[in-house]
């Protein structure tokens, strides 16, 4: 008789050969991973027009173009003609193109043009064009994205200032556009001209809350990417309806703090030279009021930092009273810059996308559910005040 010793041995052996590999599996080399995506307003390629030629097309209509970017670039299948990698056959991505009027038929198309299926297990940012988020809401242009369990709900959302095709094309063979944006969003704890990243899923968290929002927006030029401003959507279409600068998006970290503090001010002295403060540690506390129904906000704002450039004779020293009156001076700057930003987003946009939304929520909660179905329309009429404090906490080495 065997012992129950090796009986369970013998049965940890049968089960270990039983779950050691899965006979659904498919070995990595035998797909295409795309790591990026673009949607942009329809417009056929030339391969796709010839192919229609030839009586290859199907029933639809030319509303979406969807571009893949495909990692590493030596996995096979036909490239777009239209707008990818380098034609010196050795890029580390390839671009392709499809157009219809659904992603998934498109996505679908793909793979009667392609040996390997595409697999967005791996996708790391989605690039929509400003133009095609005027035209469809986010809710209606992601909806297969949002759906689909294969797509990484992680990935990071952009807008693209013009086309979505641009922004994922790199002169640079090496370099594959949809790692370099994700890169990009890593330095926002040196500016506050990045916004913190949204990802897919937490864009749908937006958009399901019946908020408006705020998407980092990306431009190019001559295959280079810079990330400047950010693109605003109304809250009931999810549709693009205008954009913050640079210097909003400065101003908005006031109101709407990240996580790590960064950025710098500039600011000039009396005899016109640059002097430049640079944000070490920023706190923020938006205080609501409700008097007889009437809403108001408040917002304090401290900061501290470092005096890091002052282009002034170096004879002069950096004490006292100098240093009290540049404190004024970077939060005076601060100031223009919130007014300008809070007129956008009330008079013009009618849009709170600074999280306003979110402090009447938690402190009054019955207010809340009479305004929040029209809450961009309330906030547009509130009164917001604000007060600025700027502290120098270290003058910089030159004065030691």
């Amino acid at each position: 008789m065997i012992p129950i010793r090796w009986m369970r041995i013998i049965s940890a052996l049968l089960i270990l050969g039983l779950i050691s590999g899965c006979w659904s599996s498919r070995e990595i080399e035998d797909l295409s991973l795309y790591v990026g995506l673009g949607i942009d307003v329809g417009k056929e390629t030339e391969f796709e027009k010839k192919i229609a030629a030839q009586g290859g097309g199907y029933p639809k209509e030319d509303n979406v173009t969807a571009t893949v970017q495909i990692a590493p670039g030596k996995s096979s299948g036909q490239q777009s003609d239209e707008g990818g990698s380098p034609s010196s056959g050795k890029s580390s991505y390839s671009n392709e193109q499809l157009t219809g009027d659904s992603l998934l038929q498109i996505f679908r198309q793909f793979s009667l043009r392609r040996d390997r299926p595409l697999i967005g297990h791996h996708l790391k940012v989605i690039v929509i064009s400003k133009d095609i988020a005027k035209k469809y809401g986010l809710q209606q242009l992601l909806d297969f994205v949002l759906r689909d369990n294969d797509i990484r709900p992680n990935c990071l959302v952009l807008i693209s200032h013009h086309r979505a095709l641009d922004v994922l094309t790199s002169r640079d063979p090496s370099r594959i556009p949809a790692f370099y944006l994700t890169g990009i969003t890593n330095n926002s704890y040196i500016s506050n001209k990045i916004l913190e990243p949204v990802s897919l899923a937490k864009l749908d968290a937006e958009m399901q809350s019946g908020s408006s929002f705020l998407l980092q927006n990306v431009l190019n030029a001559d295959g280079e990417d810079k990330f400047s401003g950010g693109s605003i959507f109304k809250a009931k279409t999810t549709k693009y309806i205008g954009e913050l600068s640079q210097t909003d998006l400065e101003a908005l970290s006031w109101i709407k703090p990240k996580e790590k503090a960064g950025g710098v001010i500039k600011t000039y002295s009396k005899e016109g030279f640059t002097v430049l403060y640079e944000i070490k540690k920023k706190t923020t506390k938006i205080i609501p009021k409700v008097v007889r129904g009437d809403i108001s906000f408040h917002v304090k704002a401290e900061s501290e930092g470092w005096l890091m450039e002052d282009w002034r004779s170096p004879e002069k020293e950096e004490k006292g009273a100098y240093l009290k009156e540049l404190e004024k001076d970077f939060a005076k700057i601060v100031d223009q810059q919130i007014d300008q930003m809070l007129y956008k987003l009330q008079h013009t946009y009618k849009a709170d996308v600074a999280g306003f939304r979110d402090s009447i929520r938690i402190h009054y909660p019955k207010t809340w559910k009479k305004v929040k179905d029209n809450w961009d329309e309330v906030f547009a009429t509130v009164p917001i005040t604000y007060e600025i404090k700027t502290s120098i906490i270290n003058p910089g080495s030159s004065t030691e």
